[in-house]
């Protein structure tokens, strides 16, 4: 099994930035690609943003300019640095990791959620 254990969430004010961390562990072999989505209330849960075992990223139209995703492939530590903060970025935010486990073992495991809440 694979544990994913976020931190960072918290109320911050528009314009304002939040650090978010998500530290993988367990049975981890290997990981291709690290990520945060968010969820709002009566929405669906949709890419923030990705990050590739290479570095390659991915960031959602709404998010480029604003957020920053990292990781510690040595911790395997998954960041999303988030400035500018807007209301509308108002939402539960979730940690995703992709990898291997062991041989022929794929997992795909989500965080329990952190919640970012941006006042106006």
């Amino acid at each position: 099994q694979v544990q994913l254990v976020e931190s960072g969430g918290g109320l911050v004010q528009a314009g304002g930035s939040l650090r978010l961390s998500c530290a993988a562990s367990g049975s981890i072999f290997s990981i291709n690609a690290m990520g945060w989505y968010h969820q709002a209330p009566g929405k669906q849960r949709d890419l923030v943003a990705t990050i590739t075992n290479s570095g390659s990223t991915n960031y959602a139209d709404s998010v480029k300019g604003r957020f920053t995703i990292s990781r510690d492939s040595a911790k395997n530590t998954v960041y999303l640095q988030m400035n500018s903060l807007k209301p509308e970025d108002t939402a539960v935010y979730y940690c995703n990791v992709d990898g291997i486990a062991g041989p022929g073992v794929k997992f795909r495991s989500w965080g329990q959620g952190t919640q970012v809440t941006v006042s106006s």
